[in-house]
């Protein structure tokens, strides 16, 4: 029986970022309708959320959703047919210490959320709030779908689990869709199709590996295999990257441009280690090159600049939150107005699928039930799967190559040791995965130590 009226509890609903990509994704939402509670720890930037999407909602959609604050989660969560959470685990004061600390024992990090030691060293803070979430959640919604997007992925999604066995949790992420972009790039490169005429959805991919860490074995556009045409997409571009140009004012806007400055590349990592394995990588250069070796891509701030991608620094991050809160004052009184434009993100096709409307496949992050054979049971992985009425089947995969699995297998083993850390309340055992890191264990052990102790300390510093 399909659902057409829902209540979906947004935790993290204070958010500039998901949550106004899903207001503006609702915007065009017709056959489903129904309530949205923001739950967020700032409850004044939940009830800003309030207004600009019903604002957005009542000139757009004809109010069919109907957004609310609320200051308890408990209610948030009750009767809740969808939980989403997309939270930043502490603050940016955190996140500085996560990427920047590391810097003064010459590791450098691209992104700093997932792998590497601000990744392990962010998971410390976050498996605690994620506990609280699943509790939360196993007392007030527990026959509820919960999608987190919230990062490390795999982590937070199996913490999820392991709090809470029962639950419906899976993680979404978007890094296949730039590869699926890419693909369709090289499709019209190669002289298949005109220039910006293939739309993402008609590259048909088969994903496998981890969250950040996504491997594409299988790509298709209707009846043309890609793996040929990306290979010599790789001979052409590998050594001096690929940058498609930007073809309307809104991407070659000041803000835009800066964003694609420190977010974009050129694609090399990915190219290169096509090179080096034969498969696909499907996430972004800033996230594939922290989970290899150190010396490939991230020796020093030129090297990364040599391969085509940048180190993003928080300060960025910083900055642009203060005009986010700006936009948000402007959409709130009336002086700007938010308008609609779909993301290409699938939350709500998904959401749409699981509430019998209609089969979705797509890529999630999922406990391994045997999608991976290769890999580890219960562990997290990354796969296409089949979104259904209250129901998800993964697509079973081949496994990964073997050189492939021994760095992945390095990662999933890190992310399982951190887990357990923080559930036993283990502080030496998240130092010992901490020091096995790919980085970190070029350092001598009393630098590791002093590092790890240095990220602890000032992070339970800034959360105290």
């Amino acid at each position: 029986m399909k659902k057409e009226r829902l209540k979906i509890c947004y935790i993290g609903g204070g958010s500039r970022n998901w949550a106004w990509v899903l207001m503006q994704d609702l915007a065009f939402e017709k056959d489903i309708g129904g309530t949205i509670e923001l739950f967020d720890i700032k409850y004044e930037d939940a009830q800003t959320n309030e207004i600009i999407g019903n604002k957005l909602m009542e000139k757009h959609n004809r109010g069919v959703w109907k957004f609310h604050a609320n200051s308890s989660l408990q209610d948030a969560l009750g009767e809740s047919d969808i939980v989403i959470i997309s939270i930043l685990p502490g603050d940016f004061e955190e996140m500085a210490v996560d990427v920047h600390a590391p810097e003064k024992y010459g590791i450098y990090q691209s992104v700093g959320d997932t792998a590497g030691a601000g990744g392990i060293i962010r998971a410390l803070r976050t498996i605690p709030q994620f506990r609280q979430i699943a509790q939360e959640i196993r007392k007030n919604a527990p026959a509820a779908w919960v999608i987190n997007y919230t990062n490390p992925m795999s982590i937070c999604t199996r913490t999820l689990y392991k709090e809470f066995p029962q639950i419906k949790a899976f993680g979404c992420c978007h890094e296949v869709f730039h590869t699926q972009k890419l693909l369709a790039t090289v499709l019209e490169e190669a002289g298949y199709a005109p220039q910006n005429s293939v739309k993402r959805e008609e590259i048909k991919v088969n994903v496998l590996g981890i969250n950040h860490f996504t491997w594409i074995d299988k790509a298709y556009c209707k009846e043309t295999d890609l793996f040929p045409l990306y290979k010599e997409f790789v001979k052409k571009y590998a050594d001096t990257g690929f940058r498609k140009v930007k073809t309307s004012a809104a991407e070659a806007s000041a803000d835009a441009l800066e964003r694609q400055k420190f977010f974009g590349s050129t694609d090399r990592v990915k190219m290169d280690l096509f090179r080096r394995y034969g498969l696909i990588a499907a996430a972004g250069d800033r996230h594939l090159a922290e989970f290899c070796p150190h010396s490939w891509y991230l020796s020093s701030p030129q090297a990364v600049e040599n391969w085509g991608f940048a180190l993003t620094p928080v300060s960025w991050r910083v900055k642009d939150r203060e005009k986010l809160k700006l936009k948000a004052k402007a959409y709130t009184d009336g002086t700007e107005e938010m308008i609609p434009v779909e993301s290409g993100e699938e939350g709500i096709k998904i959401i749409k699928a699981l509430s019998g409307h209609g089969d979705l496949t797509t890529n999630v992050n999922l406990p391994n039930n045997g999608q991976m054979p290769d890999l580890p049971k219960e562990v997290v992985v990354e796969t296409n799967a089949v979104f259904k009425y209250d129901k998800i089947e993964p697509v079973t995969t081949c496994g990964l190559p073997v050189d492939i699995r021994a760095l992945v297998t390095h990662h999933i083993l890190s992310q399982e040791g951190i887990i357990e850390a923080v559930f036993e309340g283990d502080t030496e055992k998240a130092f010992r995965v901490f020091s096995h890191d790919l980085a970190i264990q070029r350092l001598p052990l009393g630098d590791a130590r002093s590092l790890f102790d240095e990220m602890r300390r000032i992070n339970n510093a800034k959360s105290g």
